[in-house]
């Protein structure tokens, strides 16, 4: 919680410490959206939401980045064949890269913090955190036919992972487009 006056804003935590005297550096000017935020406002408000979804995300890539990991020095796991080995790097690559991207906005903000550049880390971190779904998709479907060419003939698994990979895509870039162009 803060108390904002027009020069600057001051922590109540700093306060409460005993650190009244150190400002952080005022928002730049206001601009009152419709909805009777400030822009300022809005870019953190838009920037916290991020965040928390991210959160979400993070949790289940770095899950499907370890069983990943762990899949390759488990004693049941047949890497040997040409097929498998493709699958798993793909599964492997495309969940090393969602992680990145899902958790390089939190480093951003660590390096940007303080310098007044909210609306920049706003637009690099819903690009980061869009390319991190997307490899997440491709991270999903791959690791679906790798465990699915386990238990059914390769054609079936495939037949179930481009499925997968069909209903990751509408779920989580085709049915939120249409709702984006009929607005």
């Amino acid at each position: 919680m803060s108390v904002t006056t027009p020069r600057h804003r001051v922590s109540l935590r700093a306060e409460r410490a005993g650190k009244a005297g150190q400002v952080s550096p005022a928002p730049p000017p206001d601009r009152t959206a419709p909805t009777g935020e400030t822009e300022w406002q809005r870019w953190q408000r838009n920037f916290l939401e991020l965040l928390q979804e991210l959160r979400v995300a993070q949790t289940g890539v770095q899950i499907l980045f370890a069983f990943l990991l762990i899949l390759a020095f488990s004693p049941g796991f047949d890497g040997q064949e040409p097929f498998t080995q493709v699958i798993y790097l793909v599964a492997l690559l495309s969940a090393t890269g969602a992680t990145a991207l899902i958790i390089a906005p939190v480093a951003h903000h660590r390096v940007l913090f303080r310098r007044q550049q909210k609306p920049e880390l706003v637009r690099y971190a819903h690009r980061m955190a869009y390319a991190g779904l997307m490899l997440l998709i491709v991270a999903m479907g791959s690791a679906v036919l790798l465990a699915t060419d386990v238990v059914l003939p390769r054609s079936a698994a495939v037949v179930v992972s481009g499925a997968t990979v069909v209903a990751f895509t509408l779920l989580w870039v085709v049915l939120p487009l249409i709702r984006r162009w009929r607005r």
